[in-house]
């Protein structure tokens, strides 16, 4: 009888002391994993996002005319896109501006213009006048005269030997072969040349700022009010930057320089526009019917693709609605 007692007193003495034992090992083990969980690192919140910019893409506009070209350089990998026929030309009326004030202003280093001749270079950008122009022009070397052996005059020269055009040809138009409008650019020559600005070989490390700021200073609509083609000159904030949202104007100057002339040799409106960033260098070239269409056509058609070529697409943010497709 008593040994039982006795056994019966070691049994529950055994499970007393598992029963002891056990919330002791599980508090050891919650407290491993408070620890565990206080010592553990907080996962580290996703990448925000790129900025929105202008990228590779397919570009679908209805358009209506003799031609319609495109080209776009990734400024960053150096890379160019665009429409099938981007090294095929058209003449570049005022897009050529930027680069002749560019041009003026490298050869003087870090001499300062007169103040006439800086004024023009200034107007020559932002209002895009002839006259002040041709004043610019002449003094950086050019000339109206035609070209001998049928090569480019020496300011256009060398945009080609400075900027790496592949393209770029004088004018052809019989009887204004010397003109700084009629050269003939490709849209792929023509983001090489907005790059060329951007990255200073063109004005150089003293007037490379400034160009761009005079660049980005463009102003004037297509509106009558802003158009004095009897004077030569003209508002040409339009194109491009109508396509552009908020999203990527907000990260930086836009420099731009359009071109648009009513011909009528060809009874046709010549329309180029050119922008460029720290990013990007985007540019649209066309010809079409000054009978059909006026140029507010051109600048929707500029600013549509620049528009598709956004990346990521802001969707309703887009200032001007997608065309019909048409292949182009």
């Amino acid at each position: 009888m008593r040994s039982r007692v006795i056994m019966v007193f070691a049994v529950t003495a055994v499970l007393l002391g598992g029963v002891m034992l056990v919330p002791a090992a599980y508090a050891r083990l919650s407290g491993d994993e408070a620890n565990a969980a206080q010592e553990s690192v907080a996962a580290p919140p996703p990448a925000a996002p790129p900025p929105p910019t202008l990228a590779a893409g397919k570009v679908s506009v209805n358009f209506e005319g003799e031609f319609f070209s495109w080209a776009l350089m990734d400024r960053e990998s150096g890379k160019i896109s665009g429409s099938k026929n981007m090294a095929a030309t058209s003449s570049t009326e005022s897009m050529i501006k930027a680069w002749i004030v560019a041009d003026y202003l490298r050869q003087l280093g870090d001499e300062e213009p007169p103040a006439a001749f800086k004024k023009a270079a200034s107007r020559a950008i932002r209002d895009s006048d002839d006259s002040s122009t041709n004043v610019v022009y002449r003094q950086a070397g050019g000339s109206y005269a035609v070209p001998a052996g049928g090569q480019p005059g020496p300011v256009i020269k060398r945009a080609i030997s400075i900027c790496d055009l592949t393209d770029t040809k004088r004018g052809n138009v019989k009887g204004y072969e010397g003109w700084w409008s009629f050269t003939r650019m490709s849209p792929r020559d023509a983001v090489r040349l907005g790059d060329c600005i951007a990255d200073g070989r063109a004005a150089g490390p003293k007037w490379t700022e400034w160009v761009l700021s005079e660049m980005s200073k463009v102003r004037g609509t297509t509106a009558d009010k802003d158009q004095h083609e009897d004077e030569g000159w003209g508002g040409g904030r339009w194109g491009i930057i109508d396509g552009l949202p908020e999203s990527i104007t907000s990260q930086g100057p836009v420099g731009m320089k359009n071109g648009w002339t009513k011909l009528f040799y060809d009874r046709n409106w010549h329309v180029n526009c050119l922008a460029v960033t720290e990013k990007w260098s985007l540019a649209v070239m066309l010809r079409y019917s000054f009978a059909s269409h006026d140029l507010d056509y051109g600048a929707d058609v500029c600013a549509s693709v620049a528009a598709q070529l956004v990346t990521p697409q802001p969707g309703g943010a887009l200032k001007v609605p997608q065309q019909p497709v048409g292949k182009l």
